[in-house]
């Protein structure tokens, strides 16, 4: 049987077409008013960079992305070193008993809903009277963003030949040794991809921020939600398009890592 080509059904180039015009004109659209010099988003009153200047200059908001680097930063290294941990066991560790559990129990964040897991954490922080902002933001991100790091990490180590960590023990080095020497640099694309989903995830979070939120912890996601209370502004869409930058970098570099062989 001949290999179709799904270029030639009858209707798909229109279909797909129609399909990316309809997920990413929205998109266009904001990054397009962010350049809208008239305070009235739907009227066109010129190119003009002035609600980039407004919003870097806004205080309130560099407070929140301050908030949000901090906490994704610490979210990221704390949950990469776990992620890398659990990797390590559960793939290496060919003996270790209840395998396929403890792999469910850490990807389990991703199994259920975020708000069942935001109220979850509320109600313990809550049963534990930690009243820091920072704090239940920082535990809360950490323990969402294991699971995206864990995959990355986990897919890397299982295309790793096994062969090259056994040759290294056998020439009499350490297991501290063979996994710096050898096993960590073949990983680390899959390590740094596995930390920059996190740090996305982190900072594009809203629901489990959101209910978390207290006085000094406030994170870049929740702002531009009261932000939207007020009314839809150009600044706004200035820092969606940042934002929107920002995240796309981050998360290409992440997904070429990835593939990198």
């Amino acid at each position: 049987m001949s290999d179709a080509n799904v270029r030639r059904y009858p209707g798909f180039n229109l279909f797909s077409l129609l399909f990316f015009v309809y997920l990413y004109l929205p998109i266009a659209v904001v990054i397009f008013y962010s350049f809208n010099a008239n305070r009235i988003v739907a009227n066109w009153g010129g190119f003009s960079l002035h609600w980039y200047t407004t919003a870097l200059s806004n205080t309130a908001l560099m407070d929140a992305v301050k908030t949000s680097l901090l906490v994704a930063s610490i979210a990221t290294m704390v949950s990469t070193v776990v992620a890398l941990m659990a990797a390590l066991v559960l793939v290496r560790g060919r003996e270790v008993r209840f395998r396929r559990v403890s792999e469910t129990v850490v990807n389990l964040p991703l199994l259920l809903p975020e708000i069942v897991v935001a109220v979850a954490v509320l109600i313990l922080f809550s049963q534990l009277g930690l009243t820091n902002g920072l704090l239940k933001l920082t535990i809360a991100h950490t323990t969402f963003c294991i699971p995206f790091a864990f995959l990355p990490i986990r897919a890397r180590l299982q295309g790793m030949d096994a062969d090259l960590e056994e040759a290294a023990r056998d020439l009499y080095a350490s297991s501290w040794v063979a996994f710096r020497r050898v096993t960590l640099p073949l990983i680390l694309p899959g390590v740094f991809a596995g930390a920059m989903l996190a740090f996305v995830i982190s900072m594009d979070d809203f629901i489990t921020s959101s209910l978390l939120n207290s006085g000094g912890a406030t994170t870049l996601p929740v702002y531009i939600f009261s932000l939207i209370k007020q009314g839809v502004s150009p600044q706004l869409n200035a820092i969606s398009t940042l934002i929107m930058i920002v995240s796309v970098a981050l998360a290409t570099v992440a997904f070429l890592l990835q593939r990198r062989q």
